[in-house]
């Protein structure tokens, strides 16, 4: 046998934890001269027949900040972050949260109501609730018996 069992599981691939070693390393030691990638703000979405909840993390944005669009079946969150000010005198011990604009879009598998969709703004979670467009809903057929 080339790969001996190891504990009690029988189902251990030695490609699979290489590339979890892989993987971790680079979270650790990132490439040179390539920057991190983080998709600001972070996002969930989850559907069911009639709609799809979209809530985002905004930390530090302020609702006069955000921008939201519908087009189609995309949804776009385009906005600007503040960073603090500092007071005269006070210098960064860490300073890891940027300040800047972002913008992220979503697609999704339908079409969206733009005239219903319904945004809140709370606790730096932005919530969109976004229709169905009429055209996109399940339609019931009536059987007929010939």
């Amino acid at each position: 046998m080339l790969w001996p069992r190891v504990g009690y599981s029988s189902s251990w691939n030695p490609w699979r934890e290489l590339n979890r070693l892989q993987d971790e390393m680079e979270r650790l030691f990132p490439r040179t001269g390539e920057a991190p990638v983080f998709d600001f703000p972070a996002m969930n979405a989850w559907s069911g027949p009639e709609d799809v909840v979209l809530t985002a993390e905004l930390p530090g944005v302020e609702k006069d900040q955000l921008e939201i669009s519908v087009v189609g079946d995309t949804v776009t969150v385009r906005g600007t972050r503040q960073l603090e000010s500092l007071k005269s005198g006070e210098s960064y011990h860490r300073h890891e949260r940027e300040g800047r604009q972002f913008s992220r879009s979503l697609r999704l598998p339908f079409q969206i109501d733009a005239s219903g969709v319904d945004a809140k703004f709370a606790d730096g979670v932005l919530r969109l609730t976004l229709p169905r467009a009429e055209s996109e809903k399940p339609k019931k057929i009536a059987v007929k018996v010939s």
